[in-house]
């Protein structure tokens, strides 16, 4: 399957579903996924400025992971390339966040993106957050529908990850969409234990990212992620 399909390969499906459907929710692959009119009519369109103002401070991301000592070890505005790491370029998006290649079809204008963990080598959470803008609210929203089909499309199969300095194997777990947020488990292989929950959602024109990781997660990063939207619809 070509590796432009990532993230991507729902496009043509939604058109024609959208076309098609009446009311707030569209069905793709067999997921429900409300468009994002539903839940934020009342929410303005944010700007490139408000941007650093909707991601969670890391005392928030302590509180969330059950955690007192994560620190924020990067922040960036630009996209990363993972895609070379990856077994499955169409599966890239279930194992990384705030990748080049999984945005690169949506028409993003800007980005803020950040990590925290413990400082030290055996640290026991890890939390990237991501706030996405775009030209509009449909886009926003039709991003995620996208990835919502992308992440089902790779469920239940296991992905290798090699950076050159660790190789590890990686199985993926079913999509779960609740409360407007798509969650997706990925499980490391003998790690004892060590796995990630992503998260997507959308409000206004802002798509917002989460992932955390730690050993035996819960639900961390769909509360991370209805955090952060949270915080956007009050900007």
């Amino acid at each position: 399957m070509p590796v432009e399909r990532v993230c991507a390969r729902a496009w043509a499906a939604l058109i024609i579903a959208a076309a098609a459907s009446s009311g707030c929710t569209s069905t793709v692959d067999g997921l429900a996924v409300r468009h994002a009119d539903a839940n934020s009519t009342n929410v303005r369109p944010l700007r490139e400025t408000q941007l650093d103002d909707v991601l969670l401070s890391v005392a928030q991301l302590n509180g969330i992971a059950g955690a007192t000592e994560m620190k924020v070890v990067s922040t960036g505005t630009e996209m990363a390339d993972n895609s070379a790491a990856v077994s499955d370029p169409d599966c890239l998006g279930s194992i990384f966040g705030a990748e080049d290649l999984v945005y690169g079809f949506s028409d993003w204008t800007a980005m803020v993106d950040q990590v925290a963990r413990e400082p030290e080598d055996g640290n026991e959470h890890w939390a990237k957050q991501t706030a996405v803008l775009y030209a509009t609210q449909k886009s926003a929203n039709d991003f995620i529908v996208g990835c919502t089909s992308a992440w089902h499309d790779c469920s239940g199969f296991s992905v290798a990850v090699d950076d050159g300095m660790t190789s590890s194997i990686w199985l993926i777990e079913e999509v779960i969409v609740a409360d407007d947020v798509v969650t997706q488990v990925i499980a490391q292989e003998d790690s004892d234990g060590w796995e990630c929950q992503h998260a997507l959602g959308s409000v206004a024109n802002v798509s917002v990212e989460a992932i955390a990781c730690a050993f035996g997660v819960d639900d961390e990063a769909a509360r991370m992620a209805k955090a952060i939207l949270a915080k956007a619809a009050k900007q």
